[in-house]
């Protein structure tokens, strides 16, 4: 099993330039079947969770190619409706599928997704949504079976503010003759990103990033259409916090500062001295960090649960006293036990983490938890004394692109090791 080795308590020097965003090109590769044609997606991360996303496409019979950062979806050869345990339980996220195809084929069948151990994802809120939609859906033996024979747009009202349920139902109601209008809609950048995918391809489709998005569907779809996918704020986040823990003085480039202020602010609050462009952000640490208080995650323009554990490893090392409340999801701390094998101060209970700064961390064998846990690791081992040895890395691997070669672009010593 391959493993990262981080030998710390080098300062971050340099730039590096953020990719794209996972949480928006998987929703948008599902996408990419709606419409029958051939989509081609830029800016598209080199990442576990992609190529999961893309064995599904080509599961469904579609053609994919991949140049780079581009990927290409035929989907005018897609000839099935269905998708097999084994690739639903690669991603979390792989539920996302259903109202696609639900739209395109008006009949579907999976079983409950995978990924990382987060805790339960209100799937009960997409399949609520899909059944006001006019979706008859049997669940049995842990296997989803949807067929809709005469979708209808109508009025949603989600009892939170779920990203993937708004995404689904954006998805499937672009067959729904009639206005479909969701209420109390997730305002996540990534649901505007869509937004423009579902636009580029003829959807009629407004009001993302509010609370209130509106679906007029069975329009006419174009067959061809390209996008380029939004620049990642998690993963820009990720890389502030690893300078804020290991010192030094980076800028984050392609990026957009306005979608992760809620982070900027804390590290501002932190000591750290930021400069904030329309497209990059620069980060310079102080001699050490100061507590920030409460961090309270919240759906967006919230502090992002993603963002959490990286900022959590940062403020192992900060003085003074940071209170972590996890609104998100239930077991988002499982990386604090790691943390404390390095030599953190974490008291946990429920929903709240209290974290008392400490001098220094030590290097040791630790391993990823989840995505943004393994992220929390890296963290920790840039600014820690000594060797840091990460196992379990198919979780970091999820979501950041050849990490190590990132934060060796910025003067870390970090390997992988097969």
């Amino acid at each position: 099993m391959s493993r990262l080795i981080i030998e710390g308590g080098r300062p971050l020097e340099g730039s590096v330039r953020a990719g794209g965003a996972k949480n928006s090109v998987l929703p948008i590769l599902a996408a990419t079947i709606i419409s029958g044609g051939e989509s081609v997606i830029h800016n598209c991360p080199d990442l576990r969770d992609v190529h999961s996303a893309i064995a599904i496409l080509r599961h469904l019979g579609c053609r994919v190619s991949q140049e780079g950062h581009t990927v290409t979806v035929d989907s005018s050869t897609m000839d099935r409706w269905d998708i097999p345990d084994h690739l639903m339980r690669e991603m979390r996220s792989s539920v996302i599928f259903l109202g696609p195809i639900l739209a395109r084929c008006g009949m579907a069948r999976m079983t409950f997704p995978g990924g990382c151990e987060l805790g339960p994802r209100p799937i009960d809120l997409h399949l609520a949504a899909l059944r006001k939609l006019g979706v008859v859906i049997r669940e049995e033996g842990g296997e989803i079976t949807a067929r809709c024979e005469t979708p209808r747009g109508c009025d949603i009202t989600l009892s939170l503010p779920s990203v993937g349920a708004t995404e689904n139902i954006m998805l499937f109601a672009t067959a729904c003759p009639g206005v479909t209008h969701i209420i109390n809609a997730a305002r996540e950048p990534e649901i505007w990103d869509l937004q423009q995918f579902l636009q580029g391809i003829g959807a009629h489709i407004s009001g993302a990033g509010y609370h209130d998005v509106h679906i007029g569907g069975r329009g006419v779809l174009r067959k061809n259409t390209q996008h380029r996918v939004m620049a990642d704020r998690i993963e820009s986040a990720t890389y502030l916090c690893a300078c804020a823990a290991a010192g030094g003085k980076i800028t984050v480039e392609d990026t957009e500062p306005s979608y992760f202020a809620s982070v900027t602010q804390l590290l501002e609050e932190s000591g750290c001295e930021l400069q904030v462009g329309a497209d990059r952000v620069t980060i310079q640490a102080p001699g050490r960090l100061r507590s920030v208080g409460t961090v309270r995650t919240m759906p967006y323009p919230g502090f992002p649960t993603d963002a959490q554990s990286p900022l959590m490893a940062a403020m192992c090392l900060a003085q003074g006293t940071t209170v972590f409340t996890e609104n998100i999801f239930e077991n988002r701390y499982r990386h604090c036990a790691e943390l404390m094998r390095m030599g953190a101060d974490i008291q946990v209970e429920g929903k709240l983490a209290l974290v008392r700064g400490v001098d220094h961390l030590t290097g040791s064998a630790v391993k990823a938890t989840d995505l943004r846990g393994g992220a929390a690791m890296v963290v920790a081992g840039l600014a820690a004394w000594g060797e840091t040895s990460i196992s379990e890395i198919d979780h970091i691997d999820r979501g950041y692109e050849k990490i190590e070669k990132a934060y060796a672009q910025l003067g870390a010593c970090i390997r992988r090791e097969e």
